[in-house]
Parts: structure tokens; C-alpha cells; sequence
């Protein structure tokens, strides 16, 4: 099974990825994470001088889905995620089941605010981001897709179900 899961930037998307591997530990589980396919910072157009990472050109698109092959032919369920996940179309169509984590402007502000992963954003930039996902992610989202209201916690087993193919 190929999961993708995407959303804007502190949804809780590889919070979920793992509590999804957790759930399913007694099978192989891969988990690749986006992020890890950023081109070199040097390499990602700015935006007042500062690195925007809120654009599909930071991401390695080709290393990414090499990375996404090679793991579905070693693992059992491969999960993908990012605030990407639906932007390629030859990502999205080895797709088997697809979610998206939406949240809101006042619960996206405050999470990010909060999160020193990379250093303190600028407001403008916080800003940037949403408006750059809104841009190059919220017009993506696949019809079937799994939407979650993020801004709380995430009932575990509503996704297990949709997962399981047990939804409503």
C-alpha cells in the first residue's frame, strides 16, 4: 500500500506517518519524508533574501520518486509525505490512498510560531507560506482524498479505516 499524506507546513503530517507505522509494525513500513529531498539551500529561489522552501522547485522531485520506487519494491506500505505529496502527478497516481491534513489560518499562525525546527520565521514569511501552500498545494488536493481537520488531534482510527477501505 502507497500512502500519501500532505498538507501545509506543521499539520502533523509526520506525526501521523509514524502513528500510521506504528499501527502497522508487524509490517514493513517505509516512511519518506519530503524534506529530505531539499535542494541545497544555495540552489532555492528567495523571496526577500530569504530561502523559500514554500516552492516545488526546493524540493529533488527526481531523487524523491527514484527514492519512492525503490522503496515500494522493499517495503510493504510506503508512506510519502510533504506539503508536496500531491503536486506530482506521477507521484499521485501510485497513490493508493491519499490524505490530506487542512488546518486553519489561526491554528497554522500559532503552530508555526511555535516551531524552532529552523529558527524563528519572520510574520512575513509565515504569511508566504500560507499563501505560497494555498498556491501550490490546496488546488491539489485529489477527490479521493481523506480530509482532516488537523486542528486537533487526529482520530487515529477514522484514518485506519479509510486506510482498512472501512469508511463511510
Amino acid at each position: 500500500m502507497i500512502i500519501g499524506i500532505g498538507g501545509i507546513s506543521n499539520a502533523g503530517k509526520s506525526t501521523l506517518a509514524r502513528r500510521i507505522k506504528n499501527h502497522y509494525s508487524s509490517k514493513s513500513v517505509s516512511i519518506i519524508c519530503q524534506d529530505d529531498y531539499a535542494v541545497a539551500t544555495e540552489k532555492i529561489p528567495t523571496i526577500n533574501d530569504h530561502a523559500d522552501w514554500e516552492r516545488p522547485e526546493s524540493i529533488n522531485f527526481s531523487l524523491y520518486e527514484k527514492v519512492v520506487k525503490e522503496e515500494i519494491e522493499k517495503s510493504e506500505i510506503v508512506i510519502i509525505e510533504g506539503i508536496f505529496a500531491f503536486y506530482k502527478n506521477n507521484l499521485l497516481e501510485i497513490m493508493d490512498k491519499k490524505i490530506y491534513l487542512n488546518l486553519d489560518n489561526k491554528s497554522f499562525i500559532m503552530r508555526k510560531k511555535n516551531d524552532f525546527r529552523w529558527g524563528q520565521e519572520p510574520d512575513w514569511y509565515i504569511e508566504h507560506i500560507w499563501k505560497s501552500h494555498y498556491k501550490y498545494c490546496y488546488n491539489n488536493i485529489p477527490k479521493d482524498a481523506l480530509v482532516i481537520n488537523a486542528n486537533n488531534d487526529i482520530d487515529i482510527n477514522v484514518v485506519l479505516d479509510f486506510l482498512s477501505g472501512n469508511q463511510e
